[in-house]
């Protein structure tokens, strides 16, 4: 276990570049050119993600617009998840 201090301002930069790597991560979840080994990989880092940006978000509804799950069994793109509570 790690735990460190850090400044307001750079609280808000970490949450936007998580945001920014999560955002990324949806786009590119939806691109067909990309292998299913690349994408599951992707999902992955997606939850690392996620789960620093649990830990640095303001609110709740920060959080819940970054919530997702997989759209099937078949497919392996991400879709948000609105009405589950996860906490």
């Amino acid at each position: 276990m790690m735990g460190i201090i850090i400044r307001e301002e750079e609280k808000k930069e970490i949450q936007f570049l998580l945001r920014r790597e999560m955002d990324e991560i949806i786009l590119d979840m939806d691109d067909e050119r990309i292998d299913g080994v690349v994408k599951r990989a992707m999902q992955e880092r997606y939850k690392i993600l996620l789960s620093l940006f649990k830990r640095v978000a303001s609110t709740q509804a920060e959080i819940m617009k970054y919530i997702v799950i997989p759209k099937g069994k078949k497919s392996s793109s991400l879709e948000f998840k609105q009405n589950e509570k996860f906490f």
